[in-house]
């Protein structure tokens, strides 16, 4: 049996429960996942998708930074965070400068947490100024 190098706590990513989890890691990849019994969320219970659903972590395709390309037929390429979230917040306000904010809508996620949602919720609400706030359920 495999022998964990490293054991690292964290959050479920596939609800908004927030069921705690080991993640268990040898040579940087992970091979067990096990709920941590020291939480009032799930006391050490694991859903399939929590306890078998990790192989996303390590897929080739998964993205590992911001993509943004020059124009509509440019090909996509890397970049940073702030020249990424930047380029968001300008189209953002431009949009709504030209149509208003209620042509812009928000979509959370079950998948996140309720402090994610709220977040959410309140960019949509507070910064631009919509209601159209909207969450697919499904998983």
């Amino acid at each position: 049996m495999l022998t964990a190098e490293r054991t690292v706590p964290t959050t479920c990513p596939y609800c908004g429960v927030g069921c705690q989890m080991d993640l268990h890691l040898q040579d940087g990849y992970i091979f067990r996942v096990s709920g941590r019994f020291d939480n009032q969320v799930n006391y050490g219970n694991l859903c399939v998708k929590g306890r078998f659903g990790y192989d996303f972590v390590h897929a080739p395709d998964r993205l590992g930074a911001p993509m943004m390309r020059a124009s509509r037929d440019a090909a996509f390429l890397p970049a940073g965070w702030d020249e990424a979230l930047d380029h968001t917040a300008q189209r953002l306000e431009a949009v709504r400068q030209e149509f208003g904010p209620d042509s812009i809508a928000f979509l959370a996620s079950a998948k996140c947490t309720n402090e994610e949602n709220y977040l959410i919720q309140k960019l949509a609400r507070g910064i631009v100024g919509t209601n159209n706030v909207d969450h697919c359920a499904r998983l």
